[in-house]
């Protein structure tokens, strides 16, 4: 009998609530999503040759009955703001007795409510996909398997079948060159994922991925979508030289993104050489300007040196840094929200998600409020948003209401037109691009369509969008197509804020009339159960 298996992947819904979903920005590109789903078209790699595989991503397209009757198998599962679609795909496949496998990091760090699911493959694939394969050829059709956490070895990982995707459909498409990050911040998970050693995939597999990329005719940005892409800054100071090589015998035909830790403006040769390589945007967590929060959340490598100046220099290399910032931290002795804005005023950084703390999972942070009898119990079984539209799932240390109206502040101050796009036009004048911006397919038509639609955006965007792009013409014209980037996020980002402050207005409403209750916490829910 031949070994066939038709699997069906399916990519569920981000929760529409999202920073990250810049639907006003693809719309200009005529693209349906940021960013396409690497995970799953890595396992497709790893999956025999033979098997026929189909991808679905709810993103960007329906999923219908025929898709399914089509499968022997499905696969699917995703992160935390997937969670309730990843669910909803469980039991649409189990209504129609079709084998379900779920994976990913939401699993990984939530099993238990991933229950009803055939299988669950736990922790990186690489290395147990193996033994999932020959479970199913034998005839098993339940089971559990798990890699240790932070082991696999990546120099393992296939090429992603690029093939499998809908490029058009997307912003921009991920590769990776390394996971985990050497640094230990209390409230992320990537080190309980991933772990505090970098590991990274040889130059050839990378430039096999960029091959592949480049033979499919895509052309445009490429995101690294690695944890810490400096955590392993020696493996990353030798692979920097082949891409350039790379890129200059091909022309350039990608602009690269990444994330990175802030002291990689300690490192003018490795600045430099993301540079000259064509990185031109990095999201950099800078969480909080205070001090005493920092060292609390163990990210002592923000407080050795000056955030300002840190960032300026990157902006002169030619990389534009966006930013995360986090409201509810323990250590707040009061209000943040002035500290806060003037960080992000004199960073000139017009992309900041600012968020709520959000406990997740598996970090350090839960385990020490779960045993300080802190966490809500049954946050972590719905999840409705990401850290903009959920968070503070947990008893804070300052007043609930002081935290949200401090948020509030943070974002009616950052997002207003005459901020946002003045911070868009300082950075205009900062960024020194070594490498001109290649025009590919529709740039000219998603230009036209962003003059047409800046209006949308709220009162007096217009006008001050217009202010900043003449100011970047005269001063800087090699930034243009990036400052035109960052303003076509606005379209998103100025409605999406103002919809956010609705939020927490209610949620403060609520507090002042005594309408909030706060959940039960973990301890106290445990306890009323025994």
């Amino acid at each position: 009998m031949a070994d066939t298996c038709k699997v069906l992947m399916i990519f569920p819904l981000f929760n529409a609530g999202s920073f990250w979903n810049y639907k006003e920005a693809c719309e200009l590109a005529g693209a349906r999503y940021p960013a396409a789903p690497l995970g799953l078209i890595t396992i497709a790699a790893l999956l025999p040759k033979n098997w026929e595989i189909r991808l679905v991503n709810r993103n960007t397209e329906l999923l219908t009955g025929e898709h399914f009757d089509w499968a022997d198998m499905v696969m699917t599962g995703g992160m935390l703001p997937q969670r309730n679609d990843a669910l909803h795909i469980i039991d649409m496949c189990l209504a129609c007795n079709k084998p379900v496998v779920v994976g990913g990091p939401d699993v990984t760090s939530s099993p238990a409510i991933y229950g009803a699911a055939n299988f669950q493959v736990l922790g990186e694939a690489e290395e147990i996909m193996k033994d999932f394969i020959s479970a199913w050829r034998s005839g098993e059709r339940k089971g559990v398997f798990e890699a240790p956490m932070g082991k696999t070895d990546v120099t393992k990982s296939p090429t992603p079948r690029f093939d499998l995707l809908k490029l058009d459909q997307y912003l921009h498409v991920g590769v990776q060159f390394s996971r985990g990050c050497p640094f230990s911040c209390e409230f992320c998970d990537i080190i309980e994922l991933y772990g505090r050693v970098p590991r990274t995939k040889t130059t050839e597999q990378v430039m096999s991925e960029l091959d592949a990329l480049y033979a499919l005719g895509y052309r445009g940005h490429v995101d690294f979508v690695d944890d810490n892409l400096i955590g392993n800054k020696k493996a990353l100071k030798q692979f920097l030289p082949a891409l350039k090589h790379w890129q200059t015998e091909k022309k350039f035909p990608f602009e690269f993104s990444t994330e990175a830790s802030i002291n990689l403006a300690d490192d003018a040769e490795l600045l430099r050489s993301l540079a000259e390589t064509n990185f031109f945007a990095v999201f950099i967590g800078i969480e909080s300007p205070d001090t005493d929060t920092l060292v609390m959340t163990q990210k002592k490598q923000n407080t050795r040196r000056s955030l300002q100046q840190s960032i300026e220099t990157i902006h002169k290399a030619g990389i534009f840094v966006n930013a995360g910032f986090i409201v509810g931290f323990d250590s707040e002795k009061g209000s943040v929200a002035a500290g806060m804005i003037e960080c992000i005023e004199d960073t000139s950084i017009p992309v900041c998600m600012v968020g709520l703390l959000y406990a997740l999972p598996t970090t350090q942070l839960t385990r020490r409020l779960q045993a300080e009898g802190r966490l809500y119990s049954g946050s972590e079984q719905t999840q409705s948003g990401d850290q903009c539209t959920a968070g503070l799932n947990f008893e804070t240390k300052r007043p609930r209401r002081d935290i949200l109206s401090d948020y509030r502040t943070v974002l009616d101050a950052i997002y207003n037109p005459v901020a946002y796009f003045g911070r868009v036009r300082r950075l205009g004048r900062m960024l020194r691009r070594q490498h001109a911006h290649k025009m590919i397919k529709g740039d000219l038509r998603s230009f036209v369509r962003l003059l047409f639609r800046i209006h949308r955006a709220g009162p007096g965007a217009a006008r001050q969008f217009w202010h900043m792009l003449l100011d970047c013409a005269l001063h800087n014209p090699k930034a243009l197509p990036y400052v035109v980037m960052v303003s076509a996020l606005y379209l998103h980002l100025g409605p999406f804020s103002r919809q956010v402050i609705d939020e927490i207005d209610r949620e403060i409403g609520e507090v002042d009339q005594g309408r909030w209750q706060a959940p039960p916490t973990r301890l106290l829910a445990e306890a009323a159960i025994a």
